[in-house]
Protein backbone atom coordinates (compact mmCIF):
# COMPACT_ATOMS: atom_id res chain seq x y z
CA UNK A 1 0.00 0.00 0.00
CA UNK A 2 1.23 3.44 -0.86
CA UNK A 3 0.37 6.82 1.64
CA UNK A 4 -2.15 7.69 -0.90
CA UNK A 5 -4.03 4.64 -0.28
CA UNK A 6 -3.36 4.67 3.42
CA UNK A 7 -4.68 8.20 3.92
CA UNK A 8 -8.35 7.64 3.70
CA UNK A 9 -8.06 4.56 5.11
CA UNK A 10 -6.24 6.72 7.90
CA UNK A 11 -9.10 9.15 8.50
CA UNK A 12 -11.73 6.52 8.11
CA UNK A 13 -10.24 4.95 11.39
CA UNK A 14 -9.39 8.06 12.80
CA UNK A 15 -13.35 9.09 12.80
CA UNK A 16 -14.30 5.59 14.29
CA UNK A 17 -11.66 5.60 17.16
CA UNK A 18 -12.38 8.92 17.99
CA UNK A 19 -16.20 9.18 17.45
CA UNK A 20 -15.88 12.00 15.75
CA UNK A 21 -19.93 11.76 14.87
CA UNK A 22 -20.11 15.01 12.98
CA UNK A 23 -16.44 14.91 10.99
CA UNK A 24 -16.39 12.82 7.72
CA UNK A 25 -13.31 11.50 6.68
CA UNK A 26 -13.24 13.10 3.44
CA UNK A 27 -13.17 16.29 5.19
CA UNK A 28 -10.08 16.18 7.18
CA UNK A 29 -7.10 17.64 5.41
CA UNK A 30 -3.84 15.62 4.95
CA UNK A 31 -2.21 18.30 6.65
CA UNK A 32 -4.66 19.58 9.27
CA UNK A 33 -3.08 19.63 13.12
CA UNK A 34 -4.97 17.09 14.82
CA UNK A 35 -4.43 18.37 17.89
CA UNK A 36 -5.17 22.40 18.64
CA UNK A 37 -6.90 22.86 15.20
CA UNK A 38 -10.52 22.22 13.76
CA UNK A 39 -10.54 18.86 15.22
CA UNK A 40 -10.80 19.89 18.79
CA UNK A 41 -8.33 16.75 19.97
CA UNK A 42 -7.50 16.56 23.49
CA UNK A 43 -4.94 14.40 25.22
CA UNK A 44 -7.82 11.23 25.71
CA UNK A 45 -7.81 12.03 21.89
CA UNK A 46 -4.05 11.07 22.10
CA UNK A 47 -4.23 7.97 23.45
CA UNK A 48 -6.99 6.52 21.42
CA UNK A 49 -4.81 7.08 18.17
CA UNK A 50 -2.12 5.61 19.93
CA UNK A 51 -4.42 2.41 20.57
CA UNK A 52 -5.10 2.58 17.04
CA UNK A 53 -1.90 2.45 15.86
CA UNK A 54 -1.49 -0.29 18.04
CA UNK A 55 -4.23 -2.56 17.01
CA UNK A 56 -4.66 -1.99 13.61
CA UNK A 57 -0.83 -1.92 12.30
CA UNK A 58 0.83 -3.12 15.71
CA UNK A 59 2.88 -0.43 16.31
CA UNK A 60 3.65 0.76 19.88
CA UNK A 61 4.50 3.84 21.17
CA UNK A 62 5.91 4.08 24.72
CA UNK A 63 7.55 7.30 24.54
CA UNK A 64 5.48 10.44 24.63
CA UNK A 65 7.98 12.30 23.24
CA UNK A 66 7.84 10.31 19.92
CA UNK A 67 3.96 10.58 19.80
CA UNK A 68 4.01 13.99 19.78
CA UNK A 69 6.48 13.50 16.37
CA UNK A 70 4.09 11.17 15.02
CA UNK A 71 0.59 12.57 15.91
CA UNK A 72 0.73 16.10 14.33
CA UNK A 73 -0.92 15.16 11.30
CA UNK A 74 -2.52 12.77 9.37
CA UNK A 75 0.42 12.97 6.57
CA UNK A 76 2.82 12.62 9.97
CA UNK A 77 1.12 9.40 10.85
CA UNK A 78 1.24 7.86 7.58
CA UNK A 79 4.59 8.31 6.70
CA UNK A 80 5.10 6.59 10.43
CA UNK A 81 3.07 3.56 9.45
CA UNK A 82 4.31 2.65 6.21
CA UNK A 83 7.83 2.94 7.66
CA UNK A 84 7.64 1.36 10.54
CA UNK A 85 4.94 -1.96 9.66
CA UNK A 86 5.05 -4.35 6.84
CA UNK A 87 1.07 -4.88 6.95
CA UNK A 88 0.40 -1.66 5.31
Amino acid sequence: MDIESLKPILKGQIVQYLNLLDINPADIKDDEPLFGGDLGLDSIDSLELVVLLEREYGIKINNPAEGRKILVDVNHMAEYILANTKAA
